[in-house]
C-alpha cells in the first residue's frame, strides 16, 4: 500500500492508502505521495481536493459519511452525467474516473480535473475578484450557459435514459415531499400549505431537456476572463421541464438593496454586489436564446423555494446525525428552512392572487 499523505492526517471521508492506490491505478500520471483536503461549501456530497508529488491538483466527489436517502448521492449517475457533458457545449470539469467498490473508500467516489476559477458565492467574493463591468460579462454568460445546457441533444450525447423526460413537476412533487417527510426535524405547516397550492396549480410542460437542478452562480467557477469555467454540482440533474433552473436561478439572482419574499432565499446572493443584469433582463436574455415562454417563470420559483426549504431540511438532519463530516450551524440551517418556506408561501399565494 502506498504512503498516501507523507504522514498528514487525512480528513474524515478519506482512507488515504486505498484511495492513492486507486488513483495511482486508474488516473494516469498521478504520482503519490497525495494529500487530500476537505473543499468547505458544500452541504451534501463531499468534497475534496487531492494533491499529488508533481504540484497537480485533482478534485473526489463521495457520499455523505453516514446513511443517506435511498436514491441520493448516487456517484455513478453523478460521474455519467459529467463525462456526458463533456462533448456538449456546457462547461464542465473533465472527469477522470468512476470507483463503484465501496470497500477502496467506504462508499463510491469519482474523480475529475481541477478547474481554475472563483466560486462566487458572496457578494464580497465578487467585489474582491471582478470589477462592475466584468459582472455583467458573467450574467450573460450564466444566461448563454442556462440556455446551452437546454438545447442539448440527450440522446445524442447518451443521457437519453437518466430519466423520464414528461411531467416533472408532479415527479418533483412526489419526490420533495417524500423527503421532506423522511428528514424534517419538526412540523412546518408553510410546507404542507405550499405543497397543496403546488400541486392544484401544475402548469403545462412544455417540451423538455437536461434540468440542473442546483443552477447558481454559488455552483460554477468563474474564470478570470468573466466567463463561466464549469459548472458544478450536478447531484440533483435530471430531465424535464427547463424552466424550473430558470425559477431557481432568479431566486438566486438578488438585486442590490432587493428585500421581500427574495431576500429570505437569496440574502447571501453573489448579485447583491451590483453590476450584474437586472433579473428582467436575464429572463428576456433566456428567453431570447431559447424562445420559450418565461411568463409562467414565478410558479417555477415558487415551487424552487419550496424544494429548497426540503433539501435544506435534509441537510440540517444529516448535520444533526453526524455524517456530513464537520460540524455546522444547525440553528442558521433551521432559520433558512423557515424563510424558504414563508417566500414559497408568499409565492403561491401571489399566483392566486
Amino acid at each position: 500500500m502506498s504512503d498516501a499523505s507523507a504522514g498528514a492526517a487525512s480528513p474524515k471521508g478519506i482512507a488515504p492508502g486505498p484511495v492513492t492506490d486507486w488513483l495511482v491505478a486508474h488516473v494516469p500520471d498521478v504520482k503519490p505521495p497525495l494529500d487530500f483536503a476537505l473543499i468547505a461549501g458544500g452541504h451534501s456530497n463531499l468534497t475534496y481536493r487531492v494533491g499529488d508529488a508533481t504540484g497537480r491538483k485533482l478534485v473526489l466527489r463521495r457520499p455523505p459519511l453516514g446513511a443517506v436517502l435511498a436514491t441520493a448521492h448516487d456517484m455513478g449517475r453523478e460521474h455519467r452525467i459529467i463525462a456526458a457533458l463533456a462533448s456538449s457545449g456546457v462547461p464542465v470539469p473533465p472527469a477522470l474516473g468512476l470507483c463503484s467498490d465501496p470497500a477502496v473508500n467506504g462508499a463510491p467516489f469519482y474523480v475529475m480535473a481541477f478547474v481554475e476559477g472563483v466560486v462566487l458565492d458572496l457578494g464580497s467574493t465578487v467585489e474582491k475578484h471582478f470589477r462592475p463591468e466584468q459582472r455583467r460579462e458573467i450574467g450573460h454568460h450564466v444566461a448563454e450557459v442556462l440556455a446551452r445546457l437546454h438545447a442539448v441533444d440527450v440522446d445524442r450525447i447518451g443521457l437519453g435514459d437518466l430519466a423520464r423526460r414528461e411531467d416533472y413537476v408532479p415527479r418533483q412533487l412526489k419526490r420533495w415531499r417524500t423527503q421532506w417527510e423522511q428528514s424534517k426535524t419538526r412540523e412546518l405547516p408553510a410546507m404542507e400549505e405550499v405543497y397543496a397550492a403546488l400541486q392544484a396549480a401544475i402548469p403545462v410542460q412544455r417540451g423538455s431537456g437536461i434540468v440542473h437542478g442546483d443552477y447558481r452562480l454559488g455552483n460554477m467557477l468563474t474564470g478570470s476572463d468573466a466567463r463561466i469555467a464549469a459548472v458544478l454540482d450536478w447531484e440533483l440533474c435530471t430531465l424535464g421541464d427547463p424552466l424550473a433552473d430558470l425559477g431557481y436561478l432568479m431566486n438566486n439572482w438578488a438585486e442590490p438593496g432587493e428585500r421581500g419574499p427574495e431576500s429570505r432565499g437569496a440574502a447571501l446572493a453573489p448579485t447583491v454586489a451590483g453590476g450584474f443584469p437586472a433579473r428582467r433582463e436575464m429572463l428576456d436574455l433566456y428567453a431570447e436564446r431559447t424562445g420559450r415562454d418565461v411568463s409562467g417563470v414565478d410558479y417555477y420559483r415558487a415551487f424552487s423555494y419550496w424544494r429548497l426549504a426540503a433539501i435544506v431540511e435534509g441537510v440540517l438532519a444529516r448535520y444533526l446525525k453526524g455524517v456530513m463530516g464537520g460540524t455546522a450551524d444547525t440553528g442558521a440551517f433551521r432559520a433558512q428552512v423557515d424563510g424558504l418556506a414563508a417566500a414559497a408561501l408568499e409565492r403561491v399565494r401571489a399566483l392566486g392572487a
